[in-house]
């Protein structure tokens, strides 16, 4: 996760808190008023700090100090700390739910952190938001920047290694609950701009988008990029976007229990 030290610095000019995420996180935890809560890989503290306005008392962990430090910035109603998943500075059974969004696939192995985060959680719910490799290859991004979606999606846990990880480190059941991309959404991550297929020539929705930032070459981009606005300008982005649409979500919650 610290190479978001590379792309922190521009971060939250696209990236905020989308609020139906926030709200569907927040019922999947099962969120509290008087409980303990925590946002592994935080990041600058979006949806940390949408999901204190659902009540409980919030903290987060990054392993980027720069994310950090900007999460410090916008508030202190949230107890902040870097840290790493894997060796999280709490004590067993510290926390009623436990919130990673967006972030796994930086994780250098999943049971390690997943066992971390069952040690801190007492009883309820961990619930990741992610994408798989098989909702990647269905975004129609792959018409255009082929080489960044599939090193993108090579990053990313496939759901049986999920899965696997979650209940070998002792969760005793795992939903899965499939997310499709809306047309307002406020979060400009990946595959935000499925219904704005406008919003990948903007230089700076890019550099907030791990793929972009760190995966894609520059020539790939500029290619890419140019034959993107050249079917937008022509329409013919409408029949690319509806040849990739699938009833399958374009990203997941997953709801681990821990009773």
């Amino acid at each position: 996760m610290a190479v978001y030290e590379q792309i922190g610095k521009g971060y939250d000019l696209t990236r905020r808190a989308d609020p139906d995420i926030a709200v569907q996180l927040a019922k999947h935890l099962q969120v509290k008023l008087d409980s303990s809560y925590l946002d592994v890989a935080c990041g600058t503290g979006n949806y940390t700090l949408a999901l204190t306005k659902h009540g409980g008392a919030w903290h987060g962990v990054d392993q980027s100090k720069q994310m950090i430090d900007a999460a410090i910035n916008k508030s202190n109603v949230v107890a902040w700390q870097v840290a790493e998943a894997e060796k999280l500075p709490y004590a067993d059974g510290s926390f009623s739910g436990v919130l990673c969004t967006l972030a796994i696939h930086h994780f250098a192995a999943l049971s390690p952190a997943f066992r971390e985060i069952y040690r801190v959680l007492a009883a309820g719910h961990f619930v990741l938001f992610t994408a798989t490799p098989e909702q990647m290859s269905k975004y129609w991004l792959v018409e255009y920047f082929p080489e960044a979606i599939h090193k993108s999606a090579e990053e990313m846990p496939t759901l049986e290694k999920v899965r696997y990880a979650l209940n070998d480190v002792g969760f005793n059941s795992v939903n899965i609950e499939p997310y499709s991309i809306s047309e307002n959404l406020q979060d400009l991550f990946l595959y935000s701009g499925k219904h704005r297929p406008e919003i990948y020539l903007d230089e700076n929705v890019r550099s907030g988008i791990s793929t972009f930032a760190l995966l894609a070459s520059a020539d790939e981009i500029a290619a890419g990029c140019q034959r993107l606005a050249a079917d937008i300008n022509t329409g013919r982005i409408t029949e690319i976007v509806k040849k990739y649409e699938n009833n399958q979500g374009d990203y997941l919650f997953v709801i681990a229990d821990k009773v």
